[in-house]
């Protein structure tokens, strides 16, 4: 099972970046979808879930930044708006099977996980 995130890069401070996390392997709509991100020095923390219609972000990024799903692209998408220089980090998207939806920023109900995309933030 694959997931391929892309879509980081270099933005100034304001700016804005669309995360992708694409699947061949298996129908998103059937999984809860994650987004991780885990800066220099730091722990992976959880940045954003969707499943079954519910989505969820972390209060750092809550209004910022929003998450989405295109079942016709089988592609979870991450727009980051207001980007801040505390946002650089490696983003990761990774697969719920099944997960309390109070517990979707906890790591290990996640099996498989993407190879990551880096977002730089910086003037």
């Amino acid at each position: 099972v694959q997931l391929q995130a892309s879509g980081g890069g270099l933005v100034q401070p304001g700016g804005s970046l669309r995360l992708s996390c694409a699947t061949t392997d298996f129908d998103i709509d059937d999984y809860g979808i994650g987004w991780f991100r885990q800066a220099p020095g730091k722990e992976r923390e959880g940045v954003s879930f969707i499943n079954v219609g519910r989505k969820f972000y972390s209060t750092f990024v809550k209004g910022r930044f929003s998450i989405s799903r295109d079942s016709a692209k089988n592609t979870v998408y991450l727009q980051m708006n207001s980007l801040k220089p505390e946002d650089t980090a490696v983003y990761y998207c990774a697969r719920a099977p099944r997960l309390p939806f109070s517990l979707w920023q906890v790591p290990s109900y996640y099996d498989h996980w993407g190879q990551g995309t880096l977002v730089t933030v910086s003037s």
